[in-house]
């Protein structure tokens, strides 16, 4: 959205205050230049007729409006309020008013320290309204919040859960999409700079009185696990006295053959002494 656009579709009711003086705006939301003038100390200098026949600041209202009025054009917007700049002759509210970035450029010609009063008003303005407005963040600040506990986590799902976790209680939210788009810059560093302490509770079990061997097996099957794919495995003593896990597909276990061939052997003259087995053949002959 340009700065035209943005002045007269978004006029809001919390005024623009530089000190104690509350600039005035008109009906499409420009700032009164007269005002900005009293609160910057009203000398005859700076005064904003001639400010406005500065050759550059010609330039840049011309610059503002041609963008404008070529953003409407592509957007299908036809309105008559496209000028950076407006003069209202008579009445109580007469003067000369500007949107934002000409406010912005007013104040830095006056001077730098007026410059960064008017900045820091505005941008109280607009964080004001955000809280007002109450917006949560959007689809793409969540999935930057969610490839940050992504990288930090490192696929450890109880770091993960548990970065989700202090990240909502901080921001008293039931879950993360609810996350204020005012908050949203706290967020990103909240997550960045947390402290992981699940990582200690993992040097903790890595330091338990197992063989490294029983680590290393049970560290392969819970990466396994996390990856989805098998949920059981085949864990041996080779030959060699070294443990290997082999996962499973599902449906397929593990015997011991020479048990089986005993209680196979075992049915197998049950089937032949009973006849059971000519029979069945028998039967399923006809």
């Amino acid at each position: 959205m340009t700065t035209i656009q943005q002045n007269l579709l978004n006029p809001n009711n919390q005024p623009l205050v530089i000190g104690e003086l509350i600039i005035r705006q008109d009906e499409d939301g420009r700032y009164s230049l007269a005002d900005l003038h009293k609160a910057s100390g009203n000398l005859a200098k700076h005064k904003p007729s001639n400010f406005l026949r500065v050759e550059q600041i010609q330039e840049l209202i011309k610059e503002i409006e041609q963008v404008s009025d070529m953003s409407l054009i592509e957007n299908n917007h036809f309105s008559n309020m496209r000028s950076a700049v407006k003069v209202i002759n008579g009445g109580n509210n007469r003067g000369t008013y500007a949107v934002k970035e000409i406010v912005y450029a007013y104040a830095m010609w006056i001077s730098a320290k007026f410059h960064l009063i008017v900045i820091r008003a505005y941008d109280a303005l607009v964080m004001q309204w955000k809280i007002n407005d109450r917006q949560s963040i959007s689809p793409e600040q969540q999935a930057l919040l969610h490839e940050i506990v992504s990288r930090r986590s490192g696929g450890e799902r109880k770091i993960f859960a548990e970065m989700w976790a202090r990240h909502n209680r901080h921001f008293k939210i039931p879950r993360y999409a609810e996350l204020l788009a005012i908050h949203f810059p706290e967020a990103v560093h909240y997550l960045e700079t947390m402290e992981i302490k699940a990582k200690s509770e993992k040097q903790e079990v890595e330091a338990l009185p197992y063989p490294q061997q029983v680590i290393q097996v049970a560290q392969q099957i819970n990466n396994e696990y996390n990856g989805g794919h098998y949920h059981s495995w085949f864990v041996q003593v080779r030959d060699d006295g070294q443990l290997s896990a082999m996962p499973l597909l599902k449906g397929y276990y593990p015997i011991n053959l020479a048990e089986f061939a005993k209680k196979f052997d075992g049915l197998l003259d049950f089937v032949y002494g009973n006849e059971l087995l000519t029979t069945g053949r028998y039967l399923a002959s006809k």
